[in-house]
């Protein structure tokens, strides 16, 4: 009886914890490109980010001659961060766009940057050193300082994170967030983009490779994305942790109290039958 009695207390156990494990999800919720096939090719459009007010830009000029090129390079900044040994990091200092969508840059002045991306912003800069007579043979590189992206909600590692290539996908970005818990919804990921002082919402469904021809599927600066709990995961936010605590003591409890009971009966049921 005894025997009978644990045998029948481990697969209530284990039958248990199959059914919550089995609650949370399947393969079809948690599964990403669950569309696609072997050697398929997906064609898909990578628009160069747009620079907007707020961007910190490194623009740097370079020539055959470096003293006519050296007024237009705005100097070194350094300081005392966590290095080792205390040493002073040195990093160019940016330039920053304004609220008007400009740049000051040197001996040139102001320069409508917003709305252009990196390259069209370095012709138009070449096009102004040569009309001026400055440089003849300008080259100029100009990169991001404060190309950032953020993902929250449902993934392993919440946050904001600086890319430094300025090319990430959304997928790159979730695996940057250590990816999604077995909570978060595939098919409600939501990125937030900013344009031109206008917000705009995006939803995808990553469980389908229609996603890859997406505005989205790569990220541009400070795009936020959000994946959302599914039923479950708000299911759960809705009990208090202790009360959360105390159901399982009680449960405990019970289940102590009807295994001592059964002990109980079976034992007098032996004495009986002696």
């Amino acid at each position: 009886m005894k025997k009978f009695f644990l045998l029948t207390l481990r697969m209530g156990i284990f039958a248990g914890i199959v059914t919550l494990l089995g609650g949370c999800g399947s393969a079809k919720d948690v599964l990403y490109l669950q569309d696609v096939t072997t050697g398929e090719r997906q064609q898909y459009i990578h628009a160069d980010p747009l620079i907007q007010p707020g961007d910190i830009l490194s623009i740097t000029v370079n020539s055959k001659n470096p003293e006519l090129a050296a007024p237009f390079n705005l100097p070194m900044v350094s300081y005392t961060g966590a290095s080792p040994r205390g040493m002073g990091i040195q990093y160019l200092q940016g330039h920053l766009v304004n609220n008007d969508g400009s740049i000051t840059f040197p001996l040139l002045g102001k320069i409508n940057a917003a709305g252009l991306t990196k390259q069209q912003l370095t012709d138009k800069i070449a096009r102004e050193l040569i009309a001026g007579n400055y440089l003849q043979d300008p080259i100029i590189t100009i990169t991001y300082q404060n190309f950032k992206i953020s993902v929250l909600g449902e993934v392993n590692h919440p946050g904001s994170f600086t890319v430094n290539n300025e090319r990430i996908s959304l997928l790159d970005a979730i695996g940057m967030a250590g990816d999604m818990t077995i909570y978060g919804r595939r098919d409600n990921v939501t990125i937030v983009r900013e344009i031109d002082g206008e917000r705009t919402i995006f939803v995808h469904d990553l469980r389908s490779k229609e996603f890859f021809t997406s505005p989205c599927y790569y990220l541009m600066q400070n795009d936020v994305v959000i994946v959302h709990p599914n039923n479950i995961r708000v299911q759960m936010s809705g009990i208090n942790q202790n009360n959360n605590v105390g159901v399982w003591l009680s449960v405990i409890s019970s289940a102590t109290s009807v295994a001592t009971l059964v002990m109980t009966l079976t034992r007098l049921g032996n004495k009986a039958n002696k």
